[in-house]
């Protein structure tokens, strides 16, 4: 009993130990596993879920702080345990010391990491909003000696790899070659080589390429309810909110994704979207969506004007695709669609890139990045049906006319360039 009395303020410290290292266990599980979703509710929710979003704007610095402390507790731990250890060995003897030794370390095994992880990962919006504010002071204590702590990894690794190189930087042409080596040798699957060419086709493209046009979405002026939806999808997959003017995309929402909406005031839920010039390339626009956790981009002219959206879905869409072609995308029929005759059927909105590709030829220069560029520019006003162009090695027909400004055009090779 005299020995218990002894011990007990150790055992005491070492149960608040314990509980600190579960802390620090839980809040590394449940920041990191917040979804994309959670972490857009955060950033418009609570105090506490306001400042767990601030935590993960900045990973490296949360994520240095949680196993700083976590170690620094359980070096706590460890050295408690083992002076009630020696206690033991020197009241007890050394097989109750050896027992209680070896249950120490199963309690911190199971309660400050096990078992907390478990529930983290279980109720992770829950944890992680609850543990902000004690997370973000510790993160905070800690910042005066992160510079230390960064300096003495970057000599670590210069210390064990003292030789290490940048690789050299590689063009998109190295990029496809490798893939088509890699098919060769059938070390690639064929998903895998779709996905890479999808890849390999963003930093090709244009976003006035892989964008929605115009009159190809629908945008919504503030105030915004689900009574305007007309319980309908939009065609984008994203409810698009326009400024106070209707004539900009301000701000978006991913309507195939959200599981919970309110029934008024939608506008206040919606994320700020990204914006790019019609010249950034697609793999520019993907890049920044991800590193932003934003899923829509709008795309303006020369003066500033929206033209059109570019949305995460519809890159994902060519990347993991076997079609890459916006027509795929957009309307939902193929690029191109032979005729008996030879002739083609083609969108207008079919970019002058893809109709090189397909016809493996070489094409004039222009500045116009599809079909309806060429056609306006040669025509001098909005092709009509029964217009006719030449250009190049083809003969251009409008067919089709539609309301939302999608042209059919019949495209023929003409026979001399055969």
């Amino acid at each position: 009993m005299d020995v218990i009395v002894a011990i007990a303020p150790w055992l005491v410290a070492m149960l608040l130990l314990v509980a600190c290292s579960g802390m620090f266990s839980a809040s590394e599980a449940a920041f990191f596993y917040l979804k994309l979703e959670d972490r857009k509710r955060f950033r418009k929710g609570t105090t506490a879920q306001r400042a767990a979003a601030a935590l993960l704007s900045d990973p490296d610095r949360l994520l240095s702080a949680i196993l700083f402390w976590n170690l620094m507790v359980n070096v706590a731990y460890f050295a408690v345990a083992s002076i009630v250890g020696l206690r033991l060995q020197n009241t007890v003897g050394s097989t109750y010391a050896t027992i209680f030794s070896s249950l120490s370390l199963l309690v911190i095994i199971f309660f400050s990491e096990m078992l907390p992880k478990s529930l983290a990962v279980l109720r992770a919006p829950t944890l992680a909003a609850f543990l902000a504010v004690p997370i973000a002071f510790a993160v905070r204590v800690i910042d005066p000696i992160r510079p230390i702590m960064r300096g003495v990894s970057t000599l670590s690794q210069r210390l064990i790899w003292p030789r290490f190189e940048a690789e050299p930087y590689m063009q998109v042409s190295d990029l496809e070659r490798a893939i088509q080596m890699s098919m060769q040798s059938s070390t690639v699957l064929e998903q895998e080589e779709m996905a890479l060419r999808g890849i390999v086709s963003l930093s090709d493209s244009l976003a006035q390429e892989m964008m929605r046009p115009r009159m190809r979405y629908k945008m919504f002026q503030p105030p915004v309810s689900l009574k305007d939806l007309d319980a309908e999808m939009t065609p984008s997959g994203y409810l698009l909110i326009a400024d106070e003017q209707g004539d900009d995309v301000v701000s978006a929402i991913n309507l195939i994704d959200a599981t919970e909406l309110p029934a008024n005031n939608l506008e206040a839920f919606a994320q700020e979207v990204l914006v790019f010039p019609w010249c950034a390339k697609a793999s520019e626009v993907f890049q920044q969506m991800m590193s932003t956790e934003n899923e829509v981009a709008a795309v303006v002219n020369e003066l500033g004007e929206t033209i059109g959206v570019i949305t995460l879905r519809d890159l994902m869409e060519t990347i993991f695709s076997y079609t890459h072609g916006r027509s795929e995308r957009i309307l939902q029929r193929k690029t191109f669609e032979e005729q008996e005759d030879g002739s083609y059927l083609i969108s207008g909105m079919t970019s002058v890139r893809r109709l090189a590709k397909h016809f493996e030829l070489e094409l004039p220069e222009t500045r116009h990045a599809t079909i309806n560029g060429i056609l306006q520019e040669e025509l001098e006003h909005i092709p009509e049906v029964e217009d006719v162009v030449e250009w190049g090695p083809f003969h251009f027909e409008v067919v089709e006319q539609h309301s939302e400004g999608h042209i059919l055009v019949r495209l023929t090779k003409r026979q001399e360039e055969e």
